[in-house]
């Protein structure tokens, strides 16, 4: 019997599956201001299953210039990093290559961005079934699910700067 498996770089949509964005803003011990956060996961219902659906995001997120599992990167000073933000009219718009969703931010969100200039990125590869859409996610869950270890270090991270039009 075989499985099947997202050949390196490649990759259908249909493997990816259900793709969400979620926020919240907060403050970091050091910091004298809060930070906006953004988080990008996946329900794992993808055509192929959760293990192929995992694989198929990281190359969907190495292709648009997001690195695994490694360090902090800065969208602003890449030009390799192909994730845009805008933030217009209560709404958080995350676009990249494979990705395309709004988030509805809340007042204390949308100052933290404006006020940072810029938002914390999360790209999750592990997917979280459980938070589906239409359905509210406690601060617990969140928690648990983007503090987790395995979650953080198989994850992309990246700065992506607060555009708007205008």
């Amino acid at each position: 019997m075989t499985t099947p498996q997202a050949s390196t770089g490649m990759f259908t949509p249909a493997q990816l599956g259900t793709q969400i964005l979620i926020g919240w803003s907060g403050r970091q011990p050091d910091a004298d201001q809060d930070t906006a956060y953004l988080l990008a996961y996946s329900l794992g219902d993808g055509q192929d299953g959760p293990v192929v659906g995992r694989e198929a995001m990281r190359a969907a997120l190495e292709r648009a210039g997001l690195h695994v599992g490694g360090s902090i990167q800065d969208a602003a000073e890449s030009s390799n990093i192909q994730a845009k933000l805008l933030v217009q009219a209560g709404q958080a718009v995350l676009t990249l290559p494979h990705l395309s969703a709004q988030y509805p931010a809340p007042a204390e969100w949308l100052a933290a961005a404006q006020a940072q200039g810029e938002v914390y990125g999360m790209f999750a590869t592990t997917p979280w079934p459980e938070a589906v859409p239409g359905q509210p996610v406690s601060e617990d869950r969140l928690r648990a699910f983007a503090a987790d270890e395995e979650v953080v270090r198989t994850a992309a991270h990246c700065l992506l700067p607060v555009r708007s039009l205008g």
